[in-house]
């Protein structure tokens, strides 16, 4: 199986690249458009900053790339919210995979902490992504904006408000939450997207 991963000016690369190594995976890291669109599978991880990173994915024409796979693509972190229409991080346009805006976590009382960082369970759960979950698993995340509740949200958790923990629509994944970094259940969660 081939297995890209999108190269851009994001940091968290290479822990998505070990967890998938561990899975017996050797993936190639690549901003190649025709190695892209090659592999079997795409994974779009990524921290950053929402403006900054399309700034890059369009100087070097990869949001077309990435618009034209068919495959099953793993957005993580950026990369779902890169995957929405528009975000408020930077005032940006971004994919449009996902018609929803990216907002900024507004706190309401004097105990949330911005950003959301640390473990959160996952619940309402519905896409081959969580296949052999039970109702609630943890997940780790580290993120200041999120995708609001919307027809594509797979799985929801809530921090402030409940949002978009992870997504799907046709061959795109996404979750806001780290898999790699998730223990065993993101490690499940990995192995379920190469399965698919």
């Amino acid at each position: 199986m081939k297995v890209a991963i999108v190269k851009y000016n994001a940091g968290n690369i290479y822990s998505v690249i070990h967890a998938l190594k561990r899975l017996g995976v050797e993936p190639v890291l690549t901003d190649d458009p025709a190695l892209l669109a090659s592999a079997d599978k795409v994974l779009f991880p990524g921290q950053g900053e929402a403006s900054n990173a399309m700034h890059y994915l369009r100087e070097h024409r990869l949001d077309e790339v990435i618009r034209s796979l068919r495959q099953p693509l793993l957005g993580i972190c950026i990369g779902q919210q890169l995957l929405c229409r528009h975000s408020e991080e930077g005032d940006v346009d971004c994919l449009g995979i996902f018609d929803t805006e990216v907002r900024r976590f507004q706190p309401t009382r004097h105990e949330d902490k911005v950003p959301h960082m640390g473990w959160n369970t996952l619940h309402d759960t519905r896409s081959m992504l969580f296949k052999g979950f039970t109702e609630e698993e943890y997940a780790y995340f580290v993120h200041s904006y999120y995708v609001p509740l919307c027809p594509e949200t797979a799985a929801t958790t809530d921090y402030i408000l409940p949002f978009s923990a992870a997504m799907q629509r046709d061959n795109f994944y996404a979750t806001q939450f780290h898999p790699e970094k998730s223990g065993s259940v993101g490690e499940r969660i990995l192995k379920n997207f190469l399965e698919l």
